[in-house]
């Protein structure tokens, strides 16, 4: 964070405080959109999910719908329930901050596909189906971002 400072009279004063953005996924800016909108479509899903190596199978298990309604849904850009679009998001959530961590989405695919330890047990593809997978992803991913490992 940048400060820019103002002196007055002997004292130094806060103006402003300017943050350095950082250049942000394209996946990242995607779900703002989905989080302000009503309808997420499946022409939605699939720019994003281009940009992962998960497979079709894996992103109907971590979205709670068959394989089937993924393709239903490619064929006629339906709508995901707003359930299925929540969970999408925090996923994409988890995919941005591991990005940052491992360097790559492939890396943090091939980590989580290692089945990871941690304190509170393993973690596997399978946590991505659950909010409390969900958050023991992020909370192992903080540790390794601030070099606890165990």
């Amino acid at each position: 964070m940048e400060k820019k400072i103002k002196k007055t009279t002997g004292t130094a004063q806060k103006i402003t405080e300017t943050k350095l953005e950082e250049p942000e996924l394209m996946y990242i800016r995607s779900v703002r959109v989905i989080s302000s909108t009503k309808k997420f479509t499946y022409s939605e899903f699939k720019k994003i999910a281009e940009k992962t190596p998960f497979t079709q199978s894996e992103w109907a298990a971590m979205l709670h719908v068959s394989e089937r309604t993924l393709q239903r849904y490619a064929k006629n850009n339906s709508s995901f329930a707003p359930i299925n679009a929540e969970r999408f998001v925090q996923i994409v959530q988890v995919i941005h901050r591991a990005k940052k961590v491992f360097g790559s989405v492939e890396a943090f695919y091939d980590w989580i596909h290692s089945q990871p330890t941690m304190l509170e047990g393993d973690l596997s593809i399978n946590s991505l189906t659950s909010h409390e997978g969900i958050q023991k992803i992020l909370i192992q991913i903080g540790r390794i971002e601030h070099g606890i490992l165990a």
